[in-house]
């Protein structure tokens, strides 16, 4: 079987998180060439020279419609298409019962996570209609599926993702661009992960461990996700092997979503 991105191009936002990294990773095992982004220069320029001569790379805020223009062109300018977008940039923003959430808590998680993968996709999908197909992953959640107490903005948030992502998928079918999203659960190792796991330490007053046990007893599978769950499927649903997989939300949470 020929590497599922040789020849490909993939453009990867968020690729300095190890999820994101991990994409690129294997994208470039894989026989194609990344364009990497992330908002802090000195991580991506750390990056692309981890990644080798296959990457390339720009920071850029992706709430930026200027720079995320300016990330796109450059890959264009280095590679001449991209066959595959992954809009990995996301945050979960300061979990709070929903009375305190300030409303520039609210606007931030849904600019980064709803219109910084609005723009990118805006940016590359005439590029993807001149090349006469492509393919997008976007990154929701479990909680964008079921809504996470103390989690409603992100909940929220995700959830716009899956809608955002069906329209696309209706709307770009006859180019062909395929669009699906991934649905993680926990993932071990993420800043997100690391982030919640802060906060419950912080709110439910538990060691780590007991966090680690309360949540991986909601799972059928018995475990928290692994990076390369998520890297697996999302190149899966990139590649040509899901040729005929749009519109989908899929989960990647050990059983505890099924549906």
């Amino acid at each position: 079987m020929k590497p599922q991105f040789e020849n490909k191009v993939a453009l990867v936002t968020g690729a300095t998180g190890t999820i994101g990294k991990g994409i690129a990773q294997r994208v470039i095992e894989e026989g194609g060439k990344v364009m990497v982004t992330d908002l802090d220069p000195a991580t991506v320029e750390a990056l692309v020279a981890e990644l080798g001569d296959k990457a390339v790379g720009l920071a850029a805020d992706c709430t930026n419609p200027a720079a995320v223009t300016a990330v796109v062109d450059k890959a264009i300018e280095a590679y001449g298409k991209i066959d595959s977008l992954f809009t990995v940039a996301g945050v979960t923003g300061k979990g709070a019962p929903i009375e305190e959430i300030e409303p520039e808590n609210w606007d931030f998680i849904f600019a980064v996570n709803c219109k910084g993968t609005y723009l990118f996709i805006k940016d590359v999908v005439p590029h993807m209609k001149a090349a006469g197909g492509g393919s997008i992953v976007n990154f929701s959640s479990k909680s964008g599926k079921t809504g996470s107490a103390q989690m409603t903005a992100y909940s929220a948030a995700k959830g716009a993702i899956m809608s955002l992502t069906q329209g696309l998928a209706f709307e770009l079918a006859k180019v062909p661009v395929r669009v699906n999203c991934v649905c993680p659960g926990i993932v071990e190792a993420t800043g997100v992960w690391n982030h919640v796991s802060k906060a419950y330490t912080e709110t439910m007053d538990m060691p780590m461990e007991d966090i680690v046990k309360a949540f991986t007893a909601k799972v059928p599978l018995g475990r928290l996700a692994y990076i390369e769950d998520v890297v697996n499927v999302s190149c899966f649903l990139a590649s040509d092997q899901a040729a005929y997989m749009t519109g989908q939300s899929i989960n990647i949470s050990g059983g505890r979503e099924m549906h």
